[in-house]
């Protein structure tokens, strides 16, 4: 089987709205069977395209999100999560993102600049549009 793969928020974001960055995400959202969604994922999409675009436009991405396996914030997890904070001096979001990616041995896509140079972090650089 294909390695797993993690989108973090800003590449279903970038996803959603289209952006110069899209295609590399679609490519990943594009083999639900290969993806991992940490339900952090999903607070922080929804929580952006709700403001953006309307409750109605959150719940349809939120439920093209949820035909990939979604993975509850466990005990270990959280854990890691705050190991690779500490280590690496990331955010909460992005170490708990990074953490759900290792669990899974999962390959992390993401435009956010926090992860550039990580192992088993496939970084892009952000576009302008």
């Amino acid at each position: 089987m294909n390695q797993r793969l993690v989108v973090d928020s800003s590449g279903w974001i970038e996803f959603f709205t289209g952006g110069p960055n899209a295609e590399p995400f679609a490519e990943a959202i594009d083999q639900p069977e290969r993806l991992v969604v940490p339900t952090l994922s999903l607070f922080e999409v929804f929580k952006w395209v709700m403001r953006e675009h309307g409750e109605g436009a959150a719940l349809q991405a939120i439920a093209l999100m949820q035909r990939a396996e979604v993975v509850a914030l466990s005990t270990e997890i959280a854990l890691h999560a705050a190991q690779l904070s500490l280590e690496l001096k990331l955010p909460m979001a992005d170490s708990v993102m990074l953490a759900t990616a290792r669990a899974f041995d999962a390959l992390l896509i993401t435009q956010d600049a926090d992860f550039k140079g990580l192992a088993g972090v496939n970084w892009l650089p952000k576009e302008k549009s």
